[in-house]
Parts: structure tokens; C-alpha cells; sequence
């Protein structure tokens, strides 16, 4: 009776160490493709300088939406002031290697709120990802994304990492003293909003990156690196290597305020 039980134990983990590499396979097979229909709509967004050395400057990430031709980014990834002087001009990074194509582009709308811009670039459309549910999301969800966290240094090569929505958490925490506070700290205060923190790594040149679901490609969210951190972290004496995403719903709002068409190529 005994030998029987044991025979049937080992045989349950057996099944069960057999399903969870099948679904481990399942997942990094979804993935895999997931990756190679969002690639094509993720760009670099930066600034082109003639007379400069390097001429073009990757500030950081931004993906395509609505019609083709309209990229988000984080607000803060976007200059305000170009030099005119010395022909400056906000140019959107586009496709792979060490020579990308570089198309000029223009401010359509800011939401400095929540730290998002949308902009408009020339030039003949690219494939656009479509926005997903955020308000859906839940702590433990998996999720990737896809950007250039060192920038162009090496050229333009898009780089994905995966992880979970480790948190759901506001975007401002306690302060234990008025004395923490500064007058951004207050004005966001009076505006708080949940943002998602992630369990993966995440850098600088990551802002704007497109937060997806590793199976379907819809977007949940935007990522970024300095906005939310300087809100959240401004308590720490070392700021930690936490990254956050700003929820996908306020990439939908910032579209219908703009009036754009979103069932147009």
C-alpha cells in the first residue's frame, strides 16, 4: 500500500514539473512572437542638430498608435525649447543598425499631469500597437517591454525585458515632514493617481518604452524612469532601481482629447 502511494506521488510531481514546462515553453513561445509584432512599432525619440557631433541625439523610447503616423513618449523625453539658431528639430528614430532613419516630428498634445506626450511624425505610416485594458491589470500580472535602455550608443537596437506588476501603488507616498515636501511634490499631491511598479530592470533610456502584455502585444502601460521616481522616491537617501509605468488609460484620454483618427491608416 505504502509502495503504491509513493509510486502515485512521484508520478503527480512528474505531471506536474511536465505541465509547468510546457506552460514555461507556452509563455516564452508567445513571447518570442509577441516581440516580433511589436518591434516594428517602437521607436527612438530624440533631437538633429546638422552642424552637431553626433547630429542626432536618442533621448529616449516612444511606439506607434492610432493612424501610424502619432508616437507617445513621456513628456519629459521631449524638449521644449529647440534651438532654432543651430536648426534643432524633434526627430523620431526609426528602424535597426547603426544608420536608422530619422523622421521629423511635432508636439500634438502634452499631459504633463501624468507625464505623457504625443506627437505627430512624417512621413508614411508604421504598424501601431493597440491600447489594452489597464484598469484590468493586477499585482502579479506578467508583462515586458520593449525600448532602449542604453540609448544609441552601440546603435539602434531595441532591447525587451519581462517581469510582473509587482505593486499597484500611488504615485505619491507619506511624507514623514512638511519639510520633504517641495511645490512639485504638493501640486501631485492634489492630483494622485496609481501607477504600476515593476519587478523588471529598467534604465533611463527606457522612458516612454511601451509596457505590454507578453501575450496578446496590447499596451498597459508607459514606462518611466524619472517622472515617478522623483515623486515617490524623493524620501530615500539612495534612490532604488524600482521602475514604474504610468497606466495605459491615460494614453487613451491624451488620444481622444486630441481629436485624432483612430480608425485611419
Amino acid at each position: 500500500m505504502k509502495k503504491s502511494n509513493t509510486r502515485g506521488n512521484w508520478l503527480r510531481v512528474f505531471c506536474l514539473c511536465v505541465g509547468l514546462a510546457v506552460t514555461q515553453q507556452g509563455y516564452a513561445g508567445n513571447l518570442a512572437a509577441t516581440i516580433k509584432t511589436v518591434k516594428p512599432s517602437v521607436v527612438g525619440v530624440g533631437t538633429h542638430i546638422p552642424l552637431r557631433s553626433p547630429r542626432a541625439q536618442l533621448l529616449g523610447t516612444g511606439f506607434v498608435v492610432a493612424d501610424g503616423r502619432h508616437i507617445v513618449t513621456n513628456a519629459h523625453v521631449v524638449p521644449r525649447d529647440l534651438d532654432i539658431l543651430r536648426n534643432e528639430s524633434l526627430v523620431v528614430f526609426i528602424g535597426r543598425g547603426s544608420t536608422p532613419e530619422l523622421r521629423t516630428a511635432t508636439i500634438v498634445q502634452l499631459d504633463t499631469e501624468h507625464d505623457l506626450a504625443l506627437l505627430r511624425m512624417e512621413g508614411p505610416a508604421l504598424p501601431s500597437l493597440e491600447l489594452g485594458d489597464s484598469q484590468a491589470v493586477r499585482e502579479g500580472d506578467a508583462i515586458a517591454f520593449t525600448g532602449y535602455p542604453i540609448g544609441a550608443v552601440l546603435g539602434l537596437y531595441p532591447v525587451t525585458h519581462r517581469g510582473i506588476v509587482s505593486a499597484i501603488t500611488p504615485i505619491v507616498i507619506p511624507m514623514d515632514s512638511g519639510g520633504q515636501l517641495t511645490a512639485k511634490l504638493i501640486k501631485r499631491l492634489r492630483s494622485r493617481y496609481d501607477v504600476f511598479q515593476l519587478d523588471a530592470t529598467a534604465y533611463p533610456g527606457n522612458s516612454g518604452s511601451p509596457l505590454f502584455h507578453p501575450a496578446t502585444g496590447q499596451v498597459l502601460g508607459v514606462v518611466n524612469m524619472v517622472f515617478v521616481k522623483e515623486t515617490k522616491e524623493t524620501v530615500l537617501e539612495k534612490p532604488s532601481g524600482i521602475a514604474y509605468a504610468i497606466p495605459a488609460q491615460f494614453v487613451t484620454r491624451l488620444i481622444e482629447t486630441s481629436g485624432i483618427r483612430t480608425d485611419l491608416k
